[in-house]
């Protein structure tokens, strides 16, 4: 293949010009050059005179060749050349184009889509008839038309959180004979080896594989102080470092990093695991698994209440063991039963109610200490599970009066087989109803009953029986009591009256209770009957989407559903409980695609084109340049002023960097007109926004509080952006922060010494601890380093930050507690002798240093209402307004400086007035 096969044009009519550039190069030898005109008043002597001789002057070779260079650039340029091009009349056939468009595309959606555009144009300009096909998308009727119509398909398309299911067999009966080019995931996923065969009977089939090579999270697992994370990856063969990313809800219910998990695959490993410790109350906030650096759904964990550990506190009328019985302890089963799911609480009743457990259990205890204070626990929204036995049924109950904390009245004594009040055999269970927490559950044959105690007849007595005996006669009660449940067992938690402790019912029933929400395995057996809503759908990418009002699903129904349109990735609600699903199960495994031999395997970079056209016209333009300077050269018009400014003019139109140059002196000239508040950009697309809306709240507060008439809010790149037209700078700290070059250290201290200033916030108060330094305040450290800092003290009772606008004593944020740095006083600050009043520092501290979380305060959305929660009830819209308050008085005190510092002498000059 020679060079010039490999060259193309979009518009190659248009090097006809070419020809005309030897009639050019006549045009241009034949006329002289422009002459130079020079004020010459003897020229006057010379009038009259007859030159025998005649010579014109004739423009150099050199120039004519210049000048034809740059016709033939721009002729070229504009005929648009290209590299590879797909020769024009080729193939006329129909082509397909294939995006998988699933998780494991995502992380490279971008590629793959510009690779399809480009396979699209190329067949427009062959004049190919066109289809695109994305695998996940919903099905429609395949319908081959101009190449633009499928571009548009393309760039409209999104990847999806699964892999396609679709059965293909006859689709493309009706369509004739095409080629197909295929834009593959790596991984494999079942029936594409049936989709291949079905094209190659219609067609050549070729396939551009991605090079992404993803990793996915397997299920999380409970450990005994922490989760056992687990990742697996499609190929082995070299070590492999991981990052995951824990991310929870924080105490005002935003989310946040937790804390980071570094495991690793050695060379010949697809999986990898490794236990993070938390702490139980860190680990029950748990909502996402994020493996950083990877843009996938599969890397992405979604967590419900599976890996979390509820406190239940267990309490019996025992006081003491009976040794050598413990088989029947009535606590025995329930902590077998429960300490593999749950922290297991042991004291007085007193001492759990001050641990505020997630469940209290009372197995067979007549009497109950602290009665009204178990109530109002109860009433709270707490669960009490009670349990009866020979004390419960031994004790004498008032006869008027229903114990709050049973849900019905019992009667005195209980009933056993062979006893006064007996039945001739064991009883076994009934079929759950309906109405009943319990419905859907099996009940085993062998589960039997051979005591309880009874509950007093009455008209409201069916309306709390959640499960019965055979006989009908109540096994489970329940009632509400506030916001909680009051539920007893009608039996023995040991198995003296029953043998329901030892099954696994027993535990099926305490998930469906509510009591322990870390036992249920969402198998089909134990969801028949319950009811799941989506509540947020995964994307392709791993981010989370809320859904609009969608069709309820049956929990034996999802649970055997594989990840589809149908039944996406993503968190579902129950009655009371949470479900995330997932992309991967815990024997998922990421197996690389094979492909058969008529599969025409290509790059990426193959079906890409690389056109020139634009360089071309680059030349033609630089040739220009210097034909100008060559042409003022000739002239003895060149000057050094005039060649600076003609170079830089048509240098600068052609830089790479013009744009984002035009767009800097854009923002530039707007901070200019107005007082702009600006923050630094972060890596962290999520934190870039808070702090957007954060600043917006807070101008608009300054609108409508002060004079102050703020513009939108803009955020800075400190490589490419000019600091000095902002007066104030907001920098959150986030642990992506990268460390700052020379040239961005020089720009912030110039933009510090210029006056500005700068409120670092790491964001950490709620976590940080006296004497340690957390993460965010290392980055810190390191980041300041650099910058010419002034000392630093904690702000002063009396210092004008306090009382530049509003008279303030604490700055709190989303989070309260944090105090904030300023620049240290210049002296001691010691009131000295004949003056009334300290000499405090006469400047504008160029930082304030804390943790609070301000943007997430003052954050608002586009109708200027809260974006985040801060704190709960009116102390929290209290805790804003402060916040708020002191945002305003933070902006007054750069714009006005110390203007106000002569109100901390108001207590003299009064003093001294009333003298």
């Amino acid at each position: 293949m020679t060079f010039f096969s490999m060259i193309g044009f979009t518009a190659p009519w248009l090097l006809v010009g070419l020809f005309a550039l030897p009639l050019l190069w006549i045009l241009l030898r034949a006329v002289p050059p422009a002459p130079i005109r020079r004020v010459f008043p003897g020229v006057a002597l010379l009038l009259g005179l007859n030159d025998e001789t005649v010579q014109a002057d004739r423009t150099p070779w050199w120039l004519l060749l210049l000048r034809a260079l740059v016709m033939a650039g721009l002729i070229i340029g504009l005929a648009g050349p290209i590299v590879n091009p797909a020769p024009k009349g080729q193939n006329l056939s129909k082509l397909l184009v294939v995006l998988e468009g699933s998780w494991a595309d995502a992380s490279d959606w971008e590629a793959q889509q510009l690779a399809a555009l480009e396979v699209v144009q190329q067949s427009g300009n062959q004049g190919r008839p066109v289809a695109f096909l994305q695998l996940t998308a919903p099905q429609k009727d395949l319908v081959f038309s101009a190449a633009s119509e499928a571009a548009r398909a393309i760039k409209a398309a999104e990847p999806n959180a699964w892999l396609p299911k679709r059965n293909w067999q006859g689709q493309f009966d009706s369509l004739g004979d095409f080629d197909t080019h295929w834009l593959a995931s790596p991984i494999d996923w079942p029936g594409r080896d049936r989709l291949v065969r079905d094209l190659l009977r219609r067609g050549s089939v070729e396939v551009a594989m991605s090079r992404s090579s993803p990793i996915g999270l397997l299920p999380v697992r409970a450990a005994a102080q922490g989760i056992e994370i687990s990742a697996v990856r499609m190929t082995a063969g070299q070590a492999q470092g991981v990052v995951v990313d824990i991310l929870g809800l924080d105490p005002s219910g935003v989310e946040r990093r937790l804390q980071s998990a570094e495991t690793g695959f050695s060379a010949q490993d697809l999986r990898a695991t490794t236990t993070v410790d938390l702490p139980l109350e860190m680990r029950n906030r748990i909502s996402r698994l994020v493996v950083a650096g990877h843009k996938s759904a599969a890397a992405v964990r979604l967590t419900d209440d599976r890996i979390q550990r509820p406190e239940i506190a267990i309490l019996t009328g025992e006081t003491s063991d009976r040794e050598g019985l413990i088989l029947f302890a009535p606590d025995h089963y329930l902590t077998q039963a429960l300490s593999p799911v749950a922290d297991l609480i042991d004291g007085t009743l007193d001492d759990v109610l001050l641990a505020n457990p997630d469940a209290i259990i009372l197995a067979d205890v007549a009497k109950v200490a602290s009665k009204e204070a178990l109530a109002d626990w109860v009433a709270e929204g707490g669960t009490l599970l009670r349990f009866a036995g020979p004390r419960l049924a031994a004790a004498q109950f008032e006869a008027q009066t229903r114990d709050p904390l049973l849900p019905v009245k019992l009667r005195a004594g209980g009933r056993t087989v062979g006893g006064a009040m007996s039945w001739g055999a064991p009883k076994t269970l009934q079929s759950f109803e309906i109405d009943t927490p319990f419905y859907g559950l099996p009940v085993p044959d062998e589960v039997t009953v051979t005591a309880q105690v009874l509950a007093e007849p009455g008209p409201d007595l069916a309306s709390h029986v959640i499960a019965r005996l055979s006989d009908g006669t109540p096994l489970v009660t329940r009632r509400q009591l506030g916001q909680g449940q009051v539920v007893l067992l009608h039996v023995t938690a040991n198995t003296e009256w029953s043998n329901l402790p030892i099954s696994g019912l027993f535990v099926s029933m305490l998930e469906r209770l509510s009591v322990i929400g870390s036992a249920a395995n969402f198998e089909p057996e134990s969801l028949a009957g319950s009811t799941w809503q989506l509540v947020q759908q995964m994307d392709g990418a791993g981010e989370l989407r809320r859904v609009g009002d969608r069709a309820g699903i049956a929990g034996a129904e999802l649970a055997q559903a594989a990840i589809s349109a149908q039944t996406p990735a993503g968190l579902y609600q129950g009655q009371d409980r949470r479900w995330a699903r997932n992309i991967l199960s815990e024997d998922s495994q990421l197996t690389p695609a094979r492909w058969p031999d008529e599969v025409r395997l290509l790059g990426q970079d193959q079906v890409r084109s690389h056109r020139l056209g634009a360089w071309f016209l680059a030349l033609a333009l630089c040739l220009l340049i210097a034909d100008v300077v060559a042409s003022l050269w000739l002239s003895g018009r060149l000057r050094g002023g005039v060649l600076a400014a003609v170079t830089g003019a048509l240098l600068t139109s052609i830089s790479p960097e013009n744009a984002l140059a035009q767009m800097s002196q854009d923002r530039a000239i707007a901070a200019s007109r107005a007082v702009v508040l600006a923050y630094v950009e972060t890596q962290d697309a999520r934190q870039d926004e808070i702090s957007r809306a954060g600043l917006l709240g807070l101008s608009q507060a300054l609108f409508q509080r002060t004079s102050i008439e703020p513009a939108p809010p803009m955020g800075l790149s400190l490589a490419l952006d000019e600091l000095s037209f902002f007066p104030f700078l907001y920098w959150p700290i986030t642990l992506g922060q990268q460390a700052l070059s020379s040239e961005e250290l020089s720009k912030l201290n110039r933009y510090l010494k210029g006056g500005g200033m700068i409120l670092f916030d790491t964001r950490d108060s709620d976590i940080a601890r006296v004497g340690q330094t957390t993460k965010e305040g290392r980055v810190l450290q390191q980041l300041a380093s650099g910058l010419n800092l002034p000392p630093l003290a904690p702000i002063a009772p009396d210092h004008v930050l306090t009382r530049s606008f509003y008279l303030l004593q604490d700055f709190p944020g989303r989070y309260p507690r944090g105090g904030i740095w300023v620049e240290a006083p210049q002296n001691s600050g010691v009131q000295v002798e004949g003056m009334p009043f300290r000499n405090l520092n006469d400047g504008v501290t160029p930082v304030v240093i804390g943790g609070n979380d301000w943007a997430a305060a003052w954050a608002v959305d586009e109708a200027g209402e809260p974006l985040l929660p801060v704190g709960r009830g009116m102390a929290g819209e209290r805790q804003r307004e402060i916040a708020l308050r002191f945002g305003v008085n933070l902006i007054m005190h750069v714009l006005t400086g110390n203007y106000k510092s002569d109100q901390v002498h108001v207590p003299e000059l009064l003093k001294r007035l009333g003298e």
